[in-house]
């Protein structure tokens, strides 16, 4: 299965990607976070149904710094093969 999400609030600068591959890795998913130009965050992850609603529960505090004002996500159909839990640049 596969769960992406955007985070929208004050998510750039506090460290939420590397927080996102944190916990992401820490449930056993695979997939990416990157920023997006707009100013939020945008995760697509693979994995246990869930450990993926686990990282969306969590993607709602986020890391200590940051202020997470709605979270949009959607479940995809596609499958990669991802390999990691990589951040994007």
């Amino acid at each position: 299965m596969q769960l992406k999400a955007q985070i929208r609030g004050r998510v750039q600068g506090v460290f939420y990607r590397v927080w996102t591959q944190e916990r992401a890795r820490e449930l056993g998913l695979k997939g990416w976070v990157r920023n997006l130009p707009d100013g939020r965050v945008e995760w697509l992850a693979q994995g246990e149904r869930e450990a993926l609603l686990e990282l969306e529960r969590l993607s709602r505090q986020g890391p200590p710094a940051a202020q997470v004002e709605s979270i949009e996500s959607q479940w995809i159909d596609d499958q990669a093969d991802w390999n990691d839990f990589t951040i994007q640049r």
